[in-house]
């Protein structure tokens, strides 16, 4: 069976789409729409812009989205037995799996955007990668260190990988948890360049923005199962697909046990669709036993 997996916000890099949009009449006629749809040209800046350009939130995240849904729309043996996206690449695998149209798709991935934007101005906060450390060891320095502090919001955020593991919260929580993580045994603990601490209580106010959106939209039964961030387990109910898509906001990406649970319901195949190839490489970490490869026309 062939798992489709689509990448989160990170994976962007000038001139992303351009072999799309120059090669394919179809990609074309989608790029131009979505610049449309989203009244600028996100398309000028996928092509041509600088690294600062696209790590723009609001650039960033639709930039992503479009160049994973258009190269899968674009293959001409796309039939996946299930799908998954990290983060903001859920919504990549919704549409790619026909459970949301391009339009509504990126209309959501465009708020989702402007709604963690907000919510990062509001509570300035950050994330760290946190390398070689028992994911239990994480989970409880942080909670401690919540728990001492009303303002020290600290929690677990990305599952990526065995021995990877990304925590967000306020920049005091975090530069506290990275010491304490550093001196119970981590091999790193990097603060990373990112614009707030997602999938964390501090994204509440997006959580709540973009409820209202998703609930809003019309959303399709999917032709394949979605293994979704916030518990890793596959659907196809609409209710619960909504669900899980509002919460996930504020909660972590459960990207390791997504990756086992689509191995265990017989995936011996993942292709990665979307820039980049850091989905290929969590997933060898994983699960090193399945093929890998990236999507190509």
């Amino acid at each position: 069976m062939t798992a489709y997996v689509f990448p989160g916000q990170g994976a962007q890099f000038s001139g992303m789409g351009k072999d799309l949009y120059e090669n394919s009449p179809q990609a074309k006629s989608l790029f131009d729409k979505a610049n449309e749809i989203l009244g600028f040209d996100i398309t000028k800046i996928m092509f041509e812009g600088s690294d600062e350009d696209l790590k723009q939130t609001n650039v960033t995240q639709p930039a992503v989205f479009l160049h994973s849904v258009i190269l899968a729309l674009n293959l001409p043996d796309f039939k996946p037995d299930m799908v998954a996206g990290h983060s903001l690449g859920e919504f990549s695998a919704l549409v790619a799996a026909g459970a949301l149209s391009f339009e509504d798709g990126l209309k959501l991935v465009a708020q989702r955007a402007d709604a963690m934007q907000r919510a990062c101005e509001l509570n300035p906060s950050t994330m760290a990668a946190i390398l070689n450390l028992d994911d239990k060891v994480v989970e409880d320095i942080c909670a401690a260190i919540t728990e001492k502090s009303a303002d020290n919001v600290v929690v677990a955020a990305n599952y990526n990988c065995p021995g990877q593991l990304v925590i967000s919260g306020s920049i005091e929580g975090i530069n506290i948890a990275c010491e304490e993580l550093k001196a119970a045994g981590a091999k790193r603990a990097l603060v990373l360049q990112v614009g707030g601490a997602f999938h964390s209580p501090l994204m509440e106010p997006a959580r709540e923005e973009l409820a209202k959106a998703i609930e809003n939209t019309n959303f399709s039964t999917p032709t394949c199962p979605i293994y979704q961030n916030v518990n890793a387990m596959p659907s196809t109910d609409i209710g619960t697909i909504k669900a899980n898509l509002i919460a996930q906001l504020t909660a972590p990406v459960r990207w390791t046990q997504s990756v086992r649970n689509m191995v265990e319901d017989g995936a011996i195949r993942f292709v990665e669709c979307g820039p980049g190839k850091v989905l290929q490489g969590l997933v060898k970490k994983i699960a090193p036993e399945v093929e890998t490869a990236g999507a190509a026309l």
